[in-house]
């Protein structure tokens, strides 16, 4: 009985936020509740930037933009260097031959690897010259939604290993969202290295 009661105090609970949230939408055109319908769009964030902190932050972004530094656990994400992509003077991934099965070789920290495509390096993500700072929005999804360099039509594809098929699945807000938060990020001046083709590419 007390399980049945408390399974019907949760769905209530679903219920009433759902409804809040619909029913706060519904009534933007009144101005009412205009705190409650922020939070609604935004993912149930207060701000949309702290939804895109909350989205950066479970989509792994840091797994490979962000440097790392190696302690006796292990390598950890470098704080002062969030985001900034693969350091400019840090050493290239090569395949050695006990990984020429495997077919691909990463940094210790992730942020280069080298594979059938060529060698690729995390970007500097950070509102930077050297990064995102010249960027705009539109730019931004163009880059997450076709899957293209810099969001430039007409430029290479993003390479592998970023999971560009998967992420271009955000929504239009959650792409917003993730752009105002790393507008905000701590810029760290990083000029990344070129993609490089696999030898003999283009012959």
């Amino acid at each position: 009985m007390r399980q049945q009661f408390a399974f019907f105090t949760i769905s209530c609970i679903l219920c009433f936020s759902f409804y809040s949230c619909t029913n706060t939408a519904n009534n933007t055109t009144s101005g009412t509740d205009s705190s409650a319908l922020a939070s609604c769009t935004n993912g149930g964030f207060s701000s949309q930037v702290e939804w895109g902190q909350h989205l950066v932050t479970i989509s792994g972004c840091g797994d490979c933009h962000t440097p790392k530094k190696m302690t006796d656990k292990g390598p950890v994400e470098d704080t002062s260097l969030t985001l900034s992509g693969h350091p400019s003077q840090a050493p290239v991934a090569t395949l050695m031959p006990d990984q020429l099965a495997k077919g691909m070789a990463a940094t210790y920290d992730l942020t280069a690897w080298n594979g059938p495509w060529g060698t690729s390096y995390a970007a500097n993500l950070t509102p930077d010259s050297t990064g995102l700072g010249a960027w705009t929005e539109q730019q931004f999804m163009t880059c997450i939604k076709q899957g293209l360099f810099k969001g430039i039509q007409g430029s290479r594809p993003i390479m592998p290993p970023m999971p560009i098929n998967d992420f271009s699945k955000m929504t239009d807000n959650e792409m917003k969202a993730i752009f105002a938060f790393l507008k905000t990020v701590k810029p760290v001046h990083n000029i990344v290295p070129d993609y490089q083709p696999p030898a003999g590419a283009g012959k």
